[in-house]
């Protein structure tokens, strides 16, 4: 997987600059946040959450179909 280093910001720097890492969401859909020099956090574009979500709930519906069919 391929990371944009645009899209990383340490926890201080969203912590003091909340604004221009919600305008990197704004643009780019997600941005990570690190602690202590490791990812922690992601923050995403609320849009995204809710496809990501979707598809999820695609994926378990399908696995209860597939548990079904195996009855």
């Amino acid at each position: 997987m391929l990371v944009n280093t645009q899209k990383i910001v340490s926890i201080s720097e969203a912590n003091q600059n909340f604004s221009k890492i919600a305008k990197i969401v704004d643009q780019d859909k997600s941005v990570i946040i690190m602690k202590n020099n490791k990812p922690k956090y992601v923050l995403l574009d609320f849009e995204e959450f809710s496809k990501e979500a979707a598809s999820e709930e695609d994926k378990l519906d399908n696995m209860e179909a597939f548990k079904e069919l195996a009855k």
